[in-house]
């Protein structure tokens, strides 16, 4: 069993999105460590891109205020690396294929390894043209998480087929951002899901509250967080770590 297929045994799993570089490097370090002190089971850390096609408006500032900071990519991954030992949940990172492609597969999947991050979200992969990217993942043991869209349904056999770690379930069409009402029909995506695999379903896209939390946790295995995360951080600045650890255990309970 993965690592990160760990993260969701013997509990509903909560997982934490929180942008590299955001306020800062350093700060983003102290930021992971504490929302795994406060109960997340796994973190997504992003990448920040000049062109985050996926991203609505609150992860789009926090990607333009970490590329100001100078979040770069060889400067992640010595952040990355300087939580090894510290960290116990699975690191996910989230990014665009262009700098995974402009860095190079195998380099970029090698410092993966090396560095402790088990798994990578692609949002602008084709499904038609995942290996590009799964295949040299795959030989350095990193799992290239899939996403099933709500309008994903005449392939998600197809998707579910070769995906590794958990399905990210996409809980609503557009981008991300905190969504007061999700109009998609999760439990009946999950249902289509479980009947194809049995890997952990994590629904993510909108959710902001304990409340939602609660309710979709009934279907999925876990649930995502990141505009909400993101968004006390581009309030709190360097300052958002009660915020946050408030914040994230009080999501983690509504899963209990």
């Amino acid at each position: 069993m993965s690592k990160i297929a760990e993260a969701f045994q013997g509990k509903k799993a909560f997982i934490a999105y929180l942008m590299a570089g955001d306020p800062d490097l350093a700060t983003s370090a102290e930021y992971i460590l504490a929302a795994q002190e406060a109960g997340a089971d796994l973190i997504e850390i992003g990448i920040p891109f000049s062109d985050p096609i996926a991203e609505g408006e609150v992860i789009q500032q926090a990607g333009i205020r970490a590329l100001k900071a100078g979040a770069r990519l060889d400067r992640i991954f010595e952040m990355v690396t300087s939580l090894q030992g510290k960290i116990r949940a699975p690191i996910v990172f989230m990014t665009y294929l262009n700098p995974v492609f402009v860095y190079g597969y195998d380099r970029f999947f090698k410092k993966c390894r090396d560095i402790g991050v088990c798994g990578i979200i692609i949002p602008d992969l084709p499904f038609e043209q995942q290996q590009e990217a799964a295949d040299p993942a795959a030989e350095y043991g990193i799992e290239v998480i899939a996403l099933v869209a709500p309008t994903s349904s005449e392939r998600i056999s197809r998707i579910a087929k070769d995906a590794k770690g958990f399905i990210y379930l996409v809980s609503s069409l557009g981008v991300t951002g905190v969504r007061n009402e999700i109009k998609t029909d999760i439990r009946a995506r999950v249902e289509e899901l479980r009947a194809v695999t049995s890997l952990p379903i994590a629904v993510g896209f909108g959710i902001s509250t304990p409340e939602q939390a609660a309710e979709y946790s009934q279907y999925a295995d876990g649930v995502i967080v990141g505009s909400a995360i993101v968004s006390l951080i581009g309030e709190y600045g360097g300052k958002a770590r009660g915020p946050l650890k408030e914040y994230i255990a009080n999501m983690k309970a509504a899963l209990r």
